[in-house]
């Protein structure tokens, strides 16, 4: 098979498996690491060593290299695309469905202490901020205009965040 379809058969059958019901998940930082270790990794394999000229040797590819040749938003990128994706959808449902009930529901307990975790919500507002800017929020509620702002974020590679 060739590098091309392989890549085709990556991005159609093992990051749809690896990224189901991800709207909903709290990444850690563990977590995103491992999932951008597992990305590079299959990727590497499938682009195999490349021949360096400079000096005369076979030499596997940087993550940069790539993230540049592959041209596509990274596992843990899509993750935070599907969340803003979801996060539209549920904002634009009626008060009365159980999603957005659950999306608002206080739960009247404390938080424990010591450096609090991050949320859903929290990791929406911060990743909706990236995104639009400071009046993302009101742009939710038309789903054109929430397409529009979402799409170049998917082209453009906005969410990346370097490996932590």
């Amino acid at each position: 098979m060739s590098k091309k379809l392989k890549l085709r058969q990556k991005n159609t059958t093992i990051d749809k498996t690896l990224t189901y019901a991800s709207e909903t998940w709290i990444l850690t930082k563990r977590d995103r690491k491992q999932l951008n270790i597992f990305e590079s990794k299959l990727c590497r394999r499938i682009l195999g060593p490349v021949y360096g000229s400079e000096k005369e040797n076979w030499r596997i590819l940087t993550n940069k290299e790539i993230y540049a040749m592959v041209n596509k938003p990274t596992i843990t990128e899509t993750i935070r695309l599907n969340r803003l994706h979801w996060f539209g959808h549920v904002q634009r449902m009626e008060g009365n469905r159980i999603h957005k009930r659950v999306l608002y529901m206080n739960l009247g307990t404390t938080r424990l202490r010591g450096r609090p975790r991050n949320r859903w919500q929290d990791e929406v507002r911060d990743y909706g901020r990236l995104v639009g800017g400071e009046g993302w929020q009101e742009k939710v509620h038309n789903r054109e205009e929430w397409k529009k702002l979402l799409r170049p974020a998917r082209n453009r590679r906005i969410l990346h965040m370097p490996m932590e």
